[in-house]
Order: C-alpha cells, then sequence, then structure tokens
C-alpha cells in the first residue's frame, strides 16, 4: 500500500509545490524559481539567486527598507534578503501553508510570515506599509489588476514594487482564433490565463492607471525562459531524474519556456515602479 500512499501524497500537493531537489537544490530553504541564467553560472540556486538579485537592484533594495516578500515559497528568498542584503524588517506571504509552518517554526527571528493568497492582502496583513514589495516568479499567475490593486494599498509613498510577469508581443494579433486558442490552452496548463496578460503599451498604462511612475520593464526572456529550458535539457542528458510527477511537471515546464521563447509571442518581463504618492 506504499506505492498508494506515495501516488496519493503527490497528487495532494498544493498546485505550486515543486521538487527542488530535481532541480538542484538540496537545501531545507530552497530556491524554486525559473532562474536569470548566464554564461558563468554554475548551479541552479545560484540562477535563482541571481534572478532574485535583478530584482533587488532594479528597485534599489538596501537594508534601511522595510519589505514585503510574496510567493516566499520555501524561504531561500528571505533568508537572501536578510543575510545578503542585510534587510531588518521582513515580512513574507505565501498560499502553501505548509510552506508558512514550517517557516515559521525553524527560523527564529523577527520576520513576519502570513498564509494566504496575495491578492488578498487585505485581509492577511495587519494595518502597515512597506518601502518595497518584491514577488519573484509568481505573479504571472494572477490577473495584473487584481495583483495592483491588492498590493498598492500596503505601499508607502514612494515605496518600490518588483515583479515578473509575461507580455504579449505584437505577433500575438496576427495569430488566427484558433492558434490563439491552442495558446490559451497550453498557458492555462501551467495556471497562467492568457486573457490577463497584455502588451508592453497596455501594462504601461494598467500601471499607471494604479498610480505608478518610474515604471521600468525589462525583457528576461533569454536569460530566464530559455535558460531555464537549457538547464533542464542538460539535466535529461545526466539522467538526474526520478520521481515521475514531480520531474513531469518540470519537466513539462521546460518545454513551455523553450516554446515561449521560440515563437516570441510570450516574453517574460520584469517589471519595476515606484508608488506616485
Amino acid at each position: 500500500m506504499n506505492w498508494i500512499q506515495a501516488i496519493q501524497q503527490q497528487f495532494s500537493q498544493h498546485k505550486y509545490a515543486i521538487n527542488a531537489k530535481i532541480l538542484g537544490d538540496d537545501a531545507l530553504y530552497a530556491w524554486t524559481n525559473l532562474g536569470y541564467w548566464t554564461a558563468t553560472t554554475q548551479s541552479y540556486p545560484q540562477a535563482c539567486r541571481q534572478l532574485a538579485d535583478q530584482l533587488a537592484q532594479a528597485v534599489g533594495l538596501n537594508s534601511n527598507d522595510e519589505v514585503l516578500d510574496l510567493g516566499c515559497g520555501r524561504g531561500a528568498s528571505i533568508l537572501h534578503w536578510k543575510n545578503h542584503y542585510k534587510i531588518q524588517k521582513l515580512s513574507a506571504v505565501d498560499m502553501q501553508q505548509h510552506c508558512i509552518d514550517q517557516l515559521r517554526h525553524n527560523l527564529n527571528s523577527n520576520i513576519k510570515f502570513y498564509s494566504g493568497s496575495f491578492l488578498n492582502l487585505k485581509n492577511i496583513l495587519p494595518d502597515t506599509h512597506f518601502d518595497v514589495v518584491l514577488c519573484i516568479d509568481a505573479a504571472y499567475h494572477s490577473n495584473l489588476n487584481l495583483f495592483l490593486a491588492s498590493v498598492r494599498p500596503f505601499l508607502n509613498s514612494k515605496g518600490r514594487i518588483g515583479f515578473h510577469y509575461l507580455m504579449l508581443t505584437d505577433k500575438w494579433q496576427n495569430l488566427s482564433s484558433f492558434e490563439q486558442e491552442k495558446y490559451r490552452l497550453l498557458l492555462k496548463s501551467a495556471d497562467v490565463q492568457i486573457e490577463h496578460l497584455h502588451t508592453q503599451t497596455d501594462i504601461q498604462q494598467i500601471m499607471q492607471h494604479y498610480q505608478f511612475e518610474h515604471i521600468q520593464i525589462d525583457d528576461l526572456s533569454e536569460r530566464v525562459l530559455l535558460g531555464f529550458a537549457d538547464y533542464m535539457s542538460q539535466q535529461k542528458r545526466s539522467g538526474k531524474y526520478k520521481h515521475f510527477l514531480d520531474s513531469f511537471k518540470i519537466k513539462m515546464t521546460a518545454k513551455l519556456c523553450n516554446k515561449l521563447h521560440a515563437d516570441g509571442l510570450v516574453r517574460y518581463i520584469q517589471i519595476t515602479a515606484q508608488n506616485e504618492q
């Protein structure tokens, strides 16, 4: 009966749960993002840190900032902000209850952890404000308008925000309805709704509607999408795949990343901005 229980446990996991060991991170507080890959990247954890650093540097993160980390997962980003950037005032939100429970239990610190969706912050967080809100490799699973509407009330005057999203290119409009429908189903399998994605012009306007200024949109597609796909291709050749369901999810993600980059219809972007007020 052990194999039946193992399968049931796999299917009962949260939809965003990732087996980091397959990706190459055995740490207790493992990284689980797509990573930012360069010619000198030596490991998956290094690529993940580099993606976090891209975001932190773009918002000018410094030790005096009070920071909110959205979608903190197993806590690698939390420790990175705390240890590398010397952040003293730090809060984190994740919808995976077991991750939050483990972080609360294991991290003996003044970090504040909250369980729930970052689209529902008003019912999760106390009445507080932050200098910086960061969301690594997660916001594109949600509606951009709902994400910004949830986050903005918790930003200080001139507070900064940084997150990753997906963006439609001009080539998207040239697709037939049938081709767009195929893409809609493909992205839906990765819990991304095509209806939530926009062109760069529309993203700029949405950000301005929520009273953000100094909006910066950077295309990271080659470093992230192609980089992750290439890395997983190397992992496949090395024969490191073990757990079927976990590895299947990751392999499908890598294939999707490769297709998105090759087709050039959907780009992986980093968005940073500052609250006007």
